[in-house]
């Protein structure tokens, strides 16, 4: 028999944050970004490669560069497998077939949250459309 720390462990495995909230980590005084670095503080935060290419895609400067390279070093990061691919591309089609058509981003992020058991933190509303995304509510 399962105890109760067996099934908390079940229901998430801690949070994929998307690059949303990261930006808003990076603004001053955002509260976003504060319920963000208490999750980083519990080592409940994971990253992937699409969020780091979002994230530093849009670098303006050097000093920005190393400021977000060095916020994410110490995140533990995921990566797709070929079978994620596949169940991303799988995904992807099931909700074409409901009419809807999400950014590719946005499923790669889902797919990852859902292979993990993790809960997506955003401020994202296509997360919410996607079937078996658990939402991270704040």
């Amino acid at each position: 028999m399962k105890g109760k720390e067996d099934f908390m462990e079940e229901k998430s495995k801690g949070v994929l944050a998307d690059t949303s909230v990261w930006i808003e980590f990076f603004k001053p005084e955002s509260p976003v970004g504060e319920k963000l670095e208490a999750l980083i503080i519990k080592n409940s935060v994971r990253i992937c490669g699409i969020i780091m290419f979002e994230l530093m895609q849009g670098v303006r400067s050097e000093s920005e560069k190393l400021k977000i390279s060095d916020a994410l070093s110490n995140i533990r990061y995921l990566e797709m497998t070929k079978s994620l691919w596949q169940k991303s591309a799988e995904l992807s089609a099931s909700l074409k077939k409901r009419g809807l058509t999400l950014p590719l981003s946005d499923i790669f992020i889902a797919s990852i949250a859902i292979e993990h058991n993790l809960s997506v933190f955003t401020l994202d509303k296509h997360f919410g459309q996607i079937p078996g995304v658990k939402i991270y509510k704040t």
